[in-house]
């Protein structure tokens, strides 16, 4: 049975508190693509005779309940934050030695026909590459995932901050831009659909 029109605004309330934790919990080890692990073994007790007992099961997070309440599972948000993660890194990481095609590459296995067209075309405008060429820049990009903006069945939109450490022939500087990054998809199978700066809105 369907929830009602009531229900499902004090589930989407839930849910909106529970992504901040989720955050911590599940983003923050995928902020740059990769999972930390402490490396400590379970807690392990023994019976009086001196026999060690089984490890001690944990606790159930709460946040693994969450994903009841969500258009997605646990691995799907996993996968589709990999993909914003991949496409923030290329879409910051340039050369002034590079044309539209070469660097519109990277962002082939990520992101949509349609967006990385305008991207490319974006990246080949006239006074932007007369820069770009002329001072020599060169700039790697990092990516971080701050939060989800909002989502949907087919849809996540992350925040992300891309820092774009760039060199050129006047030395080096760096720059960070929010952006809101849409993903569409399902599952293991996700890509980007849209980006836009954070201050912009995306949803």
């Amino acid at each position: 049975m369907d929830a009602s029109p009531a229900a499902r605004r004090i589930a989407f309330a839930v849910i909106v508190c529970a992504l901040a934790g989720l955050g911590a919990y599940v983003l923050g080890p995928l902020a740059h693509g990769g999972a930390t692990h402490s490396g400590k073994p379970a807690a392990v007790s023994s019976d009086p005779t001196g026999v060690p007992a089984q490890p001690r099961p944990r606790a159930a997070r709460p946040a693994a309940s969450i994903y009841q309440w969500l258009p997605f599972t646990q691995a799907g948000l996993t996968a589709a934050a990999q993909i914003v993660v991949r496409f923030g890194d290329a879409y910051g990481t340039y050369s002034y030695t590079e044309d539209g095609a070469a660097y519109a590459a990277p962002l082939e296995r990520v992101a949509s026909a349609q967006l990385v067209g305008q991207i490319e075309a974006a990246y080949e405008a006239p006074g932007v590459a007369a820069t770009r060429q002329g001072e020599k820049q060169v700039s790697v990009g990092t990516t971080a995932i701050g939060s989800i903006r909002a989502f949907g069945p087919g849809s996540i939109t992350f925040l992300v901050q891309v820092t774009e450490q760039i060199t050129s022939g006047a030395g080096g500087s760096q720059q960070a831009i929010a952006y809101a990054v849409t993903v569409t998809g399902s599952g293991p199978s996700w890509q980007v659909s849209d980006v836009e700066l954070a201050s912009a809105g995306n949803s």
